[in-house]
């Protein structure tokens, strides 16, 4: 489409009348064919730079009702020119709001300089946009309403740091509501997890410690301490880690590094765990402990047992476990893990009966809970 093809498209009348119409209402509906042409076709530059002559003088003197019309209809528009969007971002409200939410040409340095001074709705608009940089959460974080931030965080596309959430949490100290959208989080930075572990309490605290990673010594302390509050699953938390090495390091300066604890990961199918475990008892690479734990035969798991200092007496239990994980099939379900646990468990506790007290009581109450779980998940299914 030429030049000449745009003009024939927009009539002289429609030219007209967007720029010297009778009536608002006139304007507004010459400019949403012009915009609607725009929107619906690929520019050449030239295309591109007449439209937006056109779309510059309606921004510049047009009324309310007409700048409305260019706003919402090339709210979403690749085609919108970015010095426009920008202008329109700043106009009023109702004008703005459609941009802001919706528009792919606003730049982070708008949005940020936006925020900077934004009333509410705007603020809101923007926590809504179909993805989010750091570098616009973290100054929604520091200059939005809880609710805009709350907003933000529920939007699963939006990208935090631990700047922009240690900013809301300082700002909004005892928001319960912008806690819980911070929890709701796929993944929480640690050093957030950590502070939200100073706050929390109760029903909050355990969902904390069940779904993020905890800085390794903090979730040891807290698994050591269990006088105000409860325990956490040093092995659930492993899941979650980010530097398995690092935790495993920090498991074993504080003693935690125990026989039991290992084949309780074991059997709870924490496998990744076990290796770094093993690594880090025998002294040895963690690819090195990966060979010889998955090794086919005998020897390796023997090997890398005995050079790690475990007891002979639960070498059976180890075995028996590591044989459940390779005659596993994994269909990629949701339910592979409930089902992998299941059968672990069990499998150890019927072939090796001389587990200790301490860990046969910990797998009988973990086995229980899988089939709790399961159980949970068959019923939803219906």
């Amino acid at each position: 489409m030429g030049v000449s093809t745009l003009r024939v498209n927009l009539s002289e009348a429609d030219i007209r009348a967007l720029i010297k119409g009778d009536t608002d209402e006139d304007r507004a509906l010459a400019c949403y064919r012009l915009c609607r042409r725009i929107d619906t076709v690929t520019l050449t530059d030239e295309e591109r730079a007449y439209a937006e002559q056109i779309l510059q003088i309606v921004v510049t003197g047009a009324a309310e009702r007409v700048r409305r019309a260019l706003a919402v209809t090339l709210k979403a528009s690749p085609n919108l020119p970015p010095e426009i969007a920008s202008k329109l971002a700043r106009d009023i409200e109702s004008i703005a709001v459609p941009l802001l939410e919706s528009s792919p040409v606003l730049s982070d340095e708008d949005l940020v300089e936006i925020l900077e001074s934004a009333e509410p709705a705007r603020q809101y608009a923007i926590a809504r946009r179909e993805t989010l940089s750091e570098a616009v959460t973290t100054a929604l974080c520091t200059f939005g309403v809880d609710g805009a931030i709350i907003e933000a965080l529920h939007n699963e596309a939006a990208e935090f740091n631990d700047v922009g959430m240690t900013r809301a949490l300082d700002r909004f100290p005892t928001g319960r509501a912008l806690q819980e959208a911070m929890l709701e989080r796929p993944i929480l930075p640690v050093l957030v997890s950590e502070k939200l572990a100073a706050r929390l309490t109760g029903e909050l605290f355990d969902r904390l410690v069940e779904k993020h990673a905890m800085p390794p010594q903090m979730a040891i302390d807290l698994a050591t301490n269990t006088r105000e509050r409860a325990g956490i699953d040093l092995i659930a938390q492993a899941g979650l880690q980010a530097d398995m090495k690092r935790y495993v390091q920090q498991l074993h300066l504080n003693g935690r590094l125990t026989p039991s604890f290992v084949l309780r990961a074991l059997c709870q199918g924490e496998v990744r765990l076990v290796e770094y475990a093993f690594a880090e008892l025998a002294g040895i690479p963690h690819n090195k402990a990966w060979l010889l734990v998955h090794d086919g035969g005998t020897m390796g798991l023997r090997a890398i047992f005995e050079r790690a200092n475990m007891p002979p007496s639960l070498y059976p239990a180890f075995r028996a476990a590591i044989e459940v994980l390779h005659e596993t099939e994994f269909d990629g379900t949701a339910d592979d893990r409930i089902r992998f646990r299941k059968r672990m468990i069990e499998r150890v506790l019927t072939r090796f009966q001389s587990i200790p007290d301490e860990d046969l009581n910990y797998l009988l109450e973990k086995l229980d809970y899988v089939r709790e779980e399961a159980e949970e998940k068959r019923v939803a299914v219906g």
